[in-house]
C-alpha cells in the first residue's frame, strides 16, 4: 500500500512537473520595451531613424482626412529622469523622406515651382525641418511639454509639443538600451510660407511622431 502511495506521489509530481514546463513555454515573452521610467538612464541618446515617423495630417476639401510620413529622423535627446527641465533634443527630419502619399502628390509637393514661379509646397531641394527644444517641462509622470524652435521651409517659428513617454529596455536586435516617445503638435503652414490651396487644404496640420532613441 506504501509503494502504491509512493509511485502515485511521483506520478502526480512528474505531471505537476510537466504542466509548469509546458505552462512556461506557452507563456507570453515579455516585451522588451516596457513602461517604466525605472529603466531610463540618464544620458545622450540618438535617434534610431528606422523606427522614428513622422505623421501628418490635413482635410482635403472637407472630404476626409489625408495623411502622410516623413521618416529618416536624425538627431539627440539628452536625458536626466530625476531633470526634466534640464531635457535637451535636437531632431532634424528630411522632407525629401517623403512616404506613404501617391507618386502623383509626391511630385506635387517636391517638384519646382512652374513657370519659375515658387513652388506649390517644398520645392525639389528642400531642407530638412529641424526641431530645437528650448524649454521642456514636466506635465504628468509620462509626459512633459516641450517648447521650441521648428524651422522648415527656410522659416523659424515656435511650436510646443505634448511628449508621451512610451517604453523603455534593451533592444534583443542590438542590445541598445533604448527609449520611445510619441508626441503630437499642430502646425499652422502658412506661417512656413506653405500656402498653397488654403483653406480647401487645411492650413493646419496635425502633427503625430513616434520616435526611439538610442543610447550613445
Amino acid at each position: 500500500m506504501t509503494r502504491k502511495i509512493i509511485a502515485l506521489s511521483a506520478s502526480a509530481a512528474l505531471a505537476l512537473g510537466a504542466g509548469v514546463s509546458l505552462n512556461a513555454q506557452n507563456a507570453p515573452a515579455e516585451m522588451p520595451g516596457q513602461m517604466d521610467l525605472s529603466r531610463v538612464t540618464a544620458g545622450t541618446y540618438a535617434t534610431d531613424p528606422a523606427h522614428t515617423l513622422v505623421e501628418w495630417e490635413v482635410s482635403h476639401f472637407g472630404f476626409n482626412p489625408y495623411v502622410g510620413l516623413f521618416g529618416d529622423a536624425e538627431g539627440t535627446l539628452v536625458i536626466d529622469p530625476a531633470d526634466i527641465a534640464a531635457t535637451q533634443l535636437d531632431v532634424s527630419v528630411p522632407i525629401t523622406s517623403l512616404a506613404v502619399v501617391s507618386e502623383g502628390l509626391r511630385d506635387h509637393m517636391l517638384r519646382p515651382g512652374e513657370d519659375g514661379a515658387d513652388p506649390d509646397f517644398f520645392g525639389p531641394e528642400p531642407g530638412n525641418a529641424r526641431f530645437v527644444a528650448t524649454d521642456v517641462r514636466r506635465v504628468t509622470n509620462t509626459s512633459a511639454l516641450a517648447s521650441g524652435d521648428l524651422t522648415m521651409n527656410g522659416v523659424t517659428r515656435p511650436l510646443a509639443m505634448l511628449v508621451e513617454f512610451t517604453g523603455a529596455g534593451a533592444n534583443p536586435m542590438s542590445d541598445a538600451q533604448t527609449i520611445g516617445f510619441t508626441g503630437t503638435a499642430t502646425v499652422t503652414r502658412s506661417d512656413y510660407g506653405i500656402d498653397y490651396a488654403v483653406p480647401m487644404v487645411s492650413d493646419d496640420v496635425e502633427l503625430r511622431i513616434t520616435a526611439a532613441f538610442e543610447r550613445q
